[in-house]
């Protein structure tokens, strides 16, 4: 089943990621406080909103207990990323996702419930989107239009298995570049060693392509 976003804040950030959700055929709600801000954005964004959600009432109409995922992207205020961090977490959203301005409002958003707290200057929305939506593929670095570098989790079904058995080149056009296990990379990888949950691939892919395994 996909899964559903909220986008809270509609600045820069947060319309990049609303929009790359979007584009790749999620169900996504957007909201920003700024009536100008929405009506500018309609267009693009089925679901835009203007509402407060640092009130429990208006994210309870908005059916925020029904979102997977919620991505606040309203890092200039620190009281309202808290407020509404809390509130999704109450209100049984599984995963937070909250942007910050500082180490500081980092671990304050951690220490509220936030799931996952991002530097914008490391991380740019359309990455945070393009993971989102990748199911186990982490950490994407595009090298071409089509062609990306990531960690790839280890699938149930490939438990046991070793590389070669798997072939994953000819299958999904998957070149493994590197083995992590207990968190040391390897590049010497031995194409018979079995595969086990607790280990990640770093791979260059097909991105199209790679989308058989979802």
């Amino acid at each position: 089943m996909n899964q559903t976003y909220a986008v809270f804040g509609l600045g820069r950030y947060g319309t990049a990621v609303a929009k790359e959700l979007v584009k790749n055929g999620a169900e996504v709600l957007a909201v920003d406080i700024g009536e100008e801000t929405v009506n500018s954005l309609v267009d693009e964004l089925p679901f835009c909103k203007c509402a407060d959600v640092t009130d429990p009432d208006v994210l309870r109409q908005l059916g925020v207990s029904n979102v997977d995922v919620v991505i606040i992207a309203m890092a200039n205020n620190l009281e309202a990323s808290v407020m509404t961090t809390m509130l999704c977490k109450e209100l049984g959203v599984k995963t937070v996702i909250a942007k910050c301005a500082s180490e500081m409002n980092c671990r304050i958003l951690s220490r509220v419930g936030a799931d996952k707290v991002i530097f914008p200057e490391n991380e740019s929305g359309i990455r945070l989107a393009k993971n989102l939506l990748s199911d186990g593929f982490m950490d994407i670095i595009e090298l071409s239009s089509d062609v990306s570098m990531l960690e790839l989790d280890i699938r149930p079904e490939w438990v046991g298995k070793n590389l070669m058995e798997l072939n994953l080149r000819k299958r999904y056009s998957i070149n493994v570049v590197a083995l992590i296990k207990d968190k040391k990379i390897s590049t010497m990888i031995d194409p018979e060693k079995k595969l086990d949950q607790s280990m990640k691939l770093i791979v260059i892919a097909n991105m199209a392509k790679l989308k058989k395994l979802k």
